[in-house]
């Protein structure tokens, strides 16, 4: 990279809250410090949904490749105004599964927490892109109506901390809201689902691994990487530092055109992550969010890769492809 690429040493060592104010939120910035040279007319100016990239994440990207699997995921290009029949700002029902503000109840035994509308990288295919976190996160003294629920609630048994993305809170908001849920004794597991390991992987701090490692109830933490280029060193060392805290680590992946369509490409990405101790859970097809139309692989190619994945894979590592479709009472397996 040329001379504007930040430094990986005065990376890793700053505060992992100043390296969210140094994020990428100019595509032209971004482009420039990669050395890419893009016809400006590609560019979406202004994004409705605006670019957010750590500098973390983008140290990731081959410099003067417009094609990088990761910068695909985050440049906000023109395709996202095309017309795209079919695709909704709440695809997978959302809103008809609001109990509360800030809660989630979709599916038997497990409530889903929006505990903030805030993440590290605003990734393009995002399905809640579109979602009104404002009038409907947890709120900033957490809703005592969500947390009630839960508690009146002894079918569920799991909770899903989710959002945008849990772990942009502090740990110690994390804990006042933990410390809350310890009412509903009928909780089993506390799950979170979140990016910042791989995106921001200095996020997971001693205090954050000394808080999951004193909760009461089995952790288990979904990270969210689309391809083995996402992971190095410090995802690494991040993700064994959850591991010695006793936290199950599964990845979640999304099928996208042209970033992971590719059998050998979703091969190394489940052996990758099971070299960093993370487990393969789901595989998504895309959701059908306005503006992500172009990330959509077929169901010909889908089942074309699902087929050579398990003639490579041992069964372990091949991750279940699955759909999300608003009013069923599961995620639906698609082969």
């Amino acid at each position: 990279m040329n001379s504007a690429q930040p430094k990986r040493s005065s990376v890793s060592q700053s505060r992992w809250r100043d390296q969210l104010r140094s994020a990428y939120t100019d595509p032209a910035t971004l482009l420039q410090t990669l050395g890419i040279a893009v016809d400006d007319s590609q560019i979406l100016k202004p994004a409705p949904f605006p670019m957010r990239v750590p500098q973390a994440l983008a140290m990731r990207m081959r410099p003067g490749d417009i094609n990088d699997p990761i910068l695909q995921q985050v440049l906000p290009i023109n395709a996202e105004t095309m017309p795209q029949p079919g695709y909704l700002n709440d695809p997978v029902g959302d809103q008809a599964s609001r109990q509360s503000r800030g809660l989630l109840h979709k599916y038997f035994g497990r409530a889903l927490l929006i505990t903030t509308g805030a993440c590290a990288v605003h990734c393009r295919y995002c399905f809640r892109q579109h979602f009104p976190y404002a009038q409907e996160h947890m709120g900033g003294s957490f809703s005592h109506e969500a947390i009630d629920y839960i508690a009146n609630t002894p079918t569920i048994n799991e909770v899903i901390l989710s959002g945008g993305d849990p772990l942009m809170l502090s740990t110690k908001r994390l804990a006042e809201l933990t410390d809350r849920l310890e009412k509903a004794k009928h909780i089993q597991r506390l799950r979170i689902h979140t990016r910042l390991p791989i995106v921001l992987p200095d996020r997971i701090t001693d205090e954050l691994t000394s808080w999951l490692a004193n909760l009461p109830w089995p952790v288990v933490m979904v990270i969210h990487a689309n391809h083995a280029q996402e992971f190095d060193h410090e995802v690494d060392t991040a993700l064994a530092k959850l591991k010695l805290a006793g936290v199950c680590l599964l990845n979640q992946a999304v099928l996208l055109k042209g970033i992971n369509d590719e059998t050998k490409v979703l091969a190394n990405l489940m052996e990758r992550g099971f070299a960093a101790g993370v487990l393969p859970y789901y595989l998504h097809r895309l959701d059908k969010v306005t503006g992500a139309g172009h990330f959509e692989v077929t169901d010909e190619a889908m089942a074309k890769i699902m087929h050579e994945l398990r003639a490579r894979l041992s069964g372990y590592l091949v991750p279940k492809l699955v759909a999300e479709i608003a009013g069923q009472p599961y995620k639906v397996p698609l082969l």
